[in-house]
Formats: C-alpha cells, structure tokens, sequence
C-alpha cells in the first residue's frame, strides 16, 4: 500500500469518526502530495512524500512556537495537534547515539581532521541521514567532534 493509499484510507477513517484536527492535517498531507505529483512527473516518490511530511511537521511546530511567544494558546493547541497527527507519518528519527557513531565513521572515512573539513563531511551525511535525522543536530554533532 503506497503511502497515498494510507493517506487516503486514514482521511475516510477521520471523516467517519468526525475528528476534525486530525481530518484537516491529513487533508493538507494530501494536498501538498497532489500538488508535487502534479508539478512532477505524477508519481511522488516514498522519498519525496516523507520529505513533505517533515516539512509539514516542521512548520506546524514553529507556528507553534510563534503562538506561544504571542501568547495565543487557543491558536497554539489547534497547530500542535495537527503537528501530533502528522507525526505519526514520519519515519523514525535516529537517536542521538546513533548519530555520533554514524558522524565518526564519516569523519574517519572522509580523513577530516579540523573544523575546516565539516563542508566534506557535512556532504555525505546530509544525503546518506536525509529523513532519518534532523540536519541541525548532525551539523551540531559534526561541529563538536571536528573540534576536538
């Protein structure tokens, strides 16, 4: 089942329970996804979808944050539920751990020895972690590893 069809199948599922917060996350999912199949070659890739998804979700949590400096929780709580329902569609994060093992590994892969070889290491890594990690904890990571 592609992840269209799950989208697509959780829609028809929110409607008939009437969760409204749920029902609107997913709908924006599968219009931003329609809107890159559209704009592509018609077909959105697994890749490209989750790409989408932590995008969605990223903004969901800094209109979240905004609100809460603004003092509008009533705004803030409707964003930070859409952000729960669209986490659910994110792959799994790599755990901080597993970053730093995968950053050493780079690192004595590449022979970087100093801060000015975090644009080589950063290269590899932003592709081979793409979705799996977020890119400012690995460059943080990168960051403190080459300065040591």
């Amino acid at each position: 089942m592609s992840f269209i069809d799950i989208i697509n199948a959780d829609i028809k599922s929110a409607m008939l329970a009437k969760e409204k917060e749920k029902l609107a996350a997913l709908r924006d999912i599968k219009s931003k996804l329609l809107l890159e199949a559209t704009s592509g070659s018609g077909e959105v890739t697994e890749e490209a979808a989750m790409k989408i998804v932590m995008k969605l979700h990223k903004q969901r949590m800094e209109t979240y944050d905004l609100y809460i400096k603004e003092g509008r929780e009533d705004l803030a709580k409707d964003e930070m539920d859409q952000a729960e329902v669209i986490a659910v569609y994110l792959p799994k994060m790599m755990s901080d751990e597993e970053i730093k093992a995968e950053v050493e590994a780079t690192i004595a892969a590449v022979g970087a020895s100093g801060p000015q070889d975090m644009g080589k290491v950063m290269g590899v890594l932003s592709g081979k972690l793409a979705g799996k990690a977020d890119g400012k904890v690995i460059a943080n990571t990168v960051k403190a590893l080459l300065n040591n």
